[in-house]
């Protein structure tokens, strides 16, 4: 049997952006594919929000000596945001799996992380035994893993300022992954935001 904790929900506001305004700025709230990001950041960013292999690997690479380390803010039971619940194809006030982590460097954030997943189809996963260890050992060990299309995003994560942690990021990005096929497997939505600490110390741009 799952033993999980109830999180309260919370609702993310996103402010919508025409594509003329996207044109005129490097900022925009609501995610949008990749894609059309593309010509607005960095060739130095591009290789990390575009990437599809395991962000743990590059970050501790990009990290040299220093020490990595998964920080698990929460997990548990609640609500799904709107816009997560659209991305995974669930009514909105269907209960889901919530998990919230910091990716740190020398105790650092580099990244903060929310995964979600329809509470239906976690049977016989195991992930709510994941604690500290990085969801992506988990992930690309999945026979058959199928990624969605990642989406980008300059919006803030709110739920690393509930934690404690600065919030400003430079990109978020997003991307569902399907085990066992997308029809009767398990569907989790993964939203990872590069905070200006990993900007800053790895001296990449602002965009």
């Amino acid at each position: 049997m799952l033993h999980v904790t109830l999180v309260d929900p919370f609702i993310a506001l996103e402010n919508l952006v025409t594509p003329a305004a996207f044109r005129q700025t490097s900022h925009f709230s609501s995610w949008r594919p990749v894609a059309a990001a593309r010509p607005v950041m960095s060739p130095s960013w591009w290789q990390w929000v575009a990437s599809t292999d395991s962000l743990t690997a590059r970050l501790i690479t990009a990290g040299g000596e220093k020490q990595f380390r998964v920080r698990l803010l929460r997990q548990g039971v609640g609500w799904p945001r709107e816009d997560e619940a659209r991305a995974l194809g669930i009514a909105p006030k269907r209960y889901a799996w919530l998990r919230e982590v910091a990716l740190c460097l020398d105790e650092t954030p580099w990244v903060v992380a929310r995964s979600v997943a329809p509470l239906t189809q976690l049977k016989g996963q195991r992930l709510e035994g994941l604690g500290e260890r990085s969801l992506g050992s988990w992930l690309f060990r999945q026979p058959g893993l199928i990624r969605g299309p990642l989406e980008a995003t300059t919006q803030s994560p709110l739920f690393a300022r509930m934690n404690g942690i600065e919030s400003d990021c430079t990109w978020g990005r997003r991307s569902v992954f399907y085990h066992g096929g997308k029809h009767g497997g398990l569907s989790l939505l993964v939203q990872e935001y590069f905070l200006r600490a990993m900007a800053d110390d790895l001296d990449l741009p602002s965009r």
